[in-house]
């Protein structure tokens, strides 16, 4: 029963250190916002990258194996589990929330074709380019500010 409640003091206290973690593109997310934490248990994380050929992904590892180091959990194995994919969906409402503070509009939801712009929240948008200042966000602007803005794309 003691050990029982330990594990789970133990999970508890790692989704914590992991809330800490930043993302290294968009460092206003953590890796937890972002939605790519996959799974915690005693002893193991589970990540899976944005996409198999995120640059990041090795950055992030890197991040997290320190903050766990630090917290006092060293023995904690770190995984990538790549199946099934990361998406969109995955990227918390709070992850949403602080993109557009950030200045990026978050992922449409399933069906939506109507992108406000993150600094007006104006609908009348265009992009600009499929490619934005990284791979996963797209380059848009919006016609009531002239303001630019990513929008991280959908996947």
């Amino acid at each position: 029963m003691v050990a029982l409640a330990r594990a789970r003091d133990d999970v508890e206290r790692i989704w914590a250190v992991l809330e800490s973690v930043p993302d290294p593109e968009i460092p206003v997310l953590s890796i937890v916002d972002l939605g790519i934490v996959r799974a915690v248990e005693p002893g193991r994380v589970a990540l899976t990258p944005t996409y198999t050929g995120c640059p990041a992904t090795q950055v992030i590892e890197r991040d997290v194996r320190a903050a766990l180091d630090a917290a006092g959990y060293r023995g904690v194995r770190i995984d990538t589990a790549l199946s099934p994919p990361w998406t969109t969906a995955w990227i918390s409402e709070e992850g949403r929330r602080k993109l557009r503070a950030y200045g990026i509009a978050p992922p449409l939801p399933a069906g939506e074709r109507t992108v406000a712009c993150p600094q007006c929240g104006a609908t009348d948008t265009e992009e600009i380019s499929r490619f934005g200042s990284t791979p996963c966000k797209a380059l848009w602007r919006c016609r009531a500010c002239a303001e630019p803005f990513d929008l991280f794309k959908c996947h």
